[in-house]
């Protein structure tokens, strides 16, 4: 094991070790999230160990909280009872093993298996000078000491807790074949129509590596095609007490090609959209950090299609617009464009091994 995350609790009663901070959502399967708690029977005082694991929906930073109102929400929680144990004798995963060599006899093994519709851990980008949590979903693993699971009125005082943010991530798929999609437009004044016909090289992209777009345009009218404009669209579909969903641009680049009337046209073109060229703007759906680490644009949410489920589900599409000014007569007064849409999945690679 290269690394172990070890934090202890204020009094020095229970420590909780993982063995990682990231766990895969393989769509239908996540990764087995197990760990340790470290326990001191000596400082117990009467009182249980528990631990719980809870995915969050946090939409206001912790400098908001004035007048004890929570800006947080939980998705899901599931809570057990570690110390004294309840299960007898389970069977320890090979991370578990790994530890308890490191942690001893106190050590008690725990593990939580999350539902496969979960949202993956997703930040909303703040402000340059907001303070405090950034609005998102994000998962924490908490071990505390009670004398009952989840009495309200019980209050657990800071020094008897300790807790680690992880995270649940996806990885890209394997690819396939590029979508593609075509539209032909009449417009006013004229008897024929541009076809536009737009395709993306492959489905899945990784972040920073450039999208290929592939126009083909017949101009069978009398008008002059003059600019071809494409951007990429950030969907966040923020699901809670409602659904709304937020669309950002994320990366616009214009082309000044001509396309005269009657003519046919073909050409590739490249945009790369990165989280370092929106940096100023808020509300944009990054993936989920630990501490100060770097990030990038969110990850497009890969789901079985047939589970509901709750958060921030992102999701891009490239947008071409073909920009054809007016001809005849009437001249600019009949200009129009002709807009195509692609989906577009957008994710980090799959590590070797």
């Amino acid at each position: 094991m290269s690394k172990v995350f070890k934090k202890t609790s204020g009094n020095g009663v229970i420590a909780l070790y993982l063995g990682r901070r990231d766990f895969v959502d393989h769509v239908d399967s996540v990764d087995l999230v197990d760990g340790i708690v470290k326990v001191d029977p000596s400082g117990l005082n009467g009182r249980k160990v528990f631990i719980y694991l809870a995915c969050a929906f946090r939409y206001g930073s912790d400098d908001l909280d004035v007048i004890s109102l929570s800006f947080r929400r939980d998705i899901w929680l599931k809570r057990i009872q570690i110390y004294p144990p309840t299960n007898g004798n389970p069977t320890k995963t090979p991370m578990q093993e790994s530890l308890l060599k490191k942690v001893g006899e106190q050590g008690c093994p725990f593990s939580f298996q999350m539902p496969t519709n979960l949202p993956c851990s997703v930040s909303c980008q703040p402000r340059p000078n907001d303070r405090g949590k950034a609005c998102g979903v994000d998962f924490e693993v908490k071990a505390y000491l009670a004398n009952d699971a989840d009495n309200p009125d019980e209050v657990i005082d800071k020094k008897d807790t300790c807790r680690l943010m992880i995270r649940k991530i996806q990885y890209a798929p394997a690819n396939k074949a590029g979508p593609k999609a075509e539209l032909s437009k009449q417009f006013m004044m004229s008897d024929k129509p541009i076809h536009v016909q737009a395709c993306l090289e492959k489905e899945v992209y990784y972040h920073g590596d450039p999208i290929t777009v592939n126009v083909k345009i017949n101009n069978e009218t009398t008008k002059t095609v003059k600019k071809i404009k494409i951007t990429v669209d950030q969907l966040a579909n923020v699901v809670l007490y409602s659904s709304d969903t937020y669309t950002k641009e994320v990366c616009a680049e214009e082309f000044e090609e001509t396309v005269g009337a009657c003519s046919t046209y073909e050409k590739n073109f490249q945009v790369t959209p990165l989280l370092a060229n929106n940096k100023e703007k808020r509300g944009i759906a990054v993936d989920g950090r630990l501490k100060d680490e770097d990030t990038n644009l969110a990850s497009t949410t890969l789901s079985q299609g047939d589970k509901e489920m709750q958060g921030i589900i992102v999701s891009y599409k490239v947008k071409v617009t073909v920009a054809a000014s007016g001809g005849g007569l009437l001249g600019g007064l009949t200009g129009s464009d002709v807009v195509l849409e692609l989906p577009l999945i957008l994710m980090c690679p799959k590590p070797a091994g």
